[in-house]
């Protein structure tokens, strides 16, 4: 964190207490904490344990609910404390004292963060893994090339995150850029954090492909799905599904096999298509290829549900599958611009190398909002 004098911070603070009491009323933290002072005072009644089940149920609703809210609690009173604390250490030791409130600030915010994320991150598959999905929109080569670059951009991220990565996809461009890329991502919370680039990325830039140098927008569209876990069951009919076996398109060794093991599937009745090429094995590439199929048809069926929820509670969705979520502007200024958080950076090309941790967090923090705050 940059050094903030004692009025910047003081000022940061105030902002961060009321960012806060957001939280706290959105999440219905207070509706908790009277839950767990419920829960403590009837584990103190003597008679409690005259029925071990009861007993055993309220102890561990009121561990869950401490483990829960403790931590928010011991944030507030640190963060509502914080402007007086900075009010003493001037007073005390004047300037010379602004460096350790600058320590101490950052070390409260890091841990709102935490806090922030680990709210973001309780949805049913945010911890599993994942497979994105790149592909290019009308356009031709402006748009397969404008894929590849996502491509790229993903691949760097996927890096710096740690994650685990593997191409089980990969169909080159007639020209250049790519017509289809998918890749199977692993760690902790892949889907969770990767969730959020679901829809359409748009591209503004002076072509490369124009001899007359003409500005071009290009469209591609990118699917994230979580790998299902055994738990879930989605049944397709054989007469549903279309099988086609192919040699692969990719550049060999760097990207996918060159074998006749490709596997195409076709779901007739969505339309719906995923291809895998990553293994020499034409069993193994069938295998994923189902896994990537079951999930694209899982993430079709939650999304229905979650509009007919929405219709049901009169709520309008601002955020459809496949709308668009985000523009790259390379001319005639530079700017990435998020259009569902409004969060946007002039540093494009830090963005194109994988800097995608900032737009991530700030879609996760304002869906966290947005989800609570439609409960209430």
């Amino acid at each position: 964190m940059d050094y903030k004098p004692p009025k910047e911070l003081l000022r940061l603070s105030k902002e961060a207490i009321d960012t806060f009491q957001n939280y706290w009323r959105t999440l219905n933290l207070q509706e908790d904490l009277d839950r767990l002072r419920s829960l403590e005072e009837r584990s103190t009644d003597p008679h409690l344990w005259d029925n071990p089940d009861e007993a055993r149920n309220v102890t561990q609703k009121k561990n869950e609910l401490s483990a829960k809210i403790e931590p928010w609690l011991e944030l507030r009173k640190e963060l509502f404390d914080f402007p007086d604390l900075i009010e003493m250490t001037i007073e005390e030791l004047g300037e010379k004292g602004a460096q350790s409130l600058n320590e101490d600030y950052a070390s409260i915010m890091e841990r709102f963060e935490t806090l922030e994320m680990s709210e973001a991150l309780r949805g049913k598959d945010d911890a599993c893994n994942a497979f994105i999905n790149i592909h290019p929109g009308a356009g031709g080569t402006e748009s397969q090339d404008w894929a590849e670059m996502l491509l790229r951009m993903f691949s760097r991220y996927l890096e710096k995150k740690g994650y685990r990565s593997q191409l089980v996809d990969y169909q080159e461009g007639d020209a250049a850029g790519i017509k289809n890329a998918t890749i199977y991502v692993q760690g902790e919370n892949a889907f969770g954090y990767l969730k959020g680039e679901s829809g359409i990325h748009r591209l503004v830039r002076i072509s490369p492909f124009d001899a007359n140098k003409k500005r071009h927008t290009s469209f591609v569209s990118v699917y994230v799905t979580p790998e299902l876990d055994d738990t879930i069951d989605i049944q397709i009919d054989d007469k549903d599904l279309r099988v086609d076996v192919f040699r692969s398109s990719g550049s060999g060794g760097q990207h996918v096999n060159t074998t006749d093991s490709a596997v195409r599937m076709t779901h007739l009745p969505t339309g719906v298509v995923v291809s895998c090429q990553n293994e020499r094995s034409q069993i193994k590439n069938r295998d994923t290829a189902m896994k990537m199929l079951k999930a694209r048809l899982y993430e079709i069926e939650k999304q229905k549900a979650d509009e007919e929820k929405e219709k049901s509670g009169g709520e309008k969705r601002d955020i459809a599958w496949g709308s668009q979520i985000r523009s790259y502007v390379f001319h005639p200024y530079n700017m990435v611009k998020d259009h569902r958080t409004e969060h946007e950076t002039g540093n494009v090309q830090a963005v194109m190398d994988g800097e995608l941790e900032p737009f991530i967090m700030a879609f996760l923090k304002s869906r966290t909002l947005k989800k609570e705050i439609a409960k209430v």
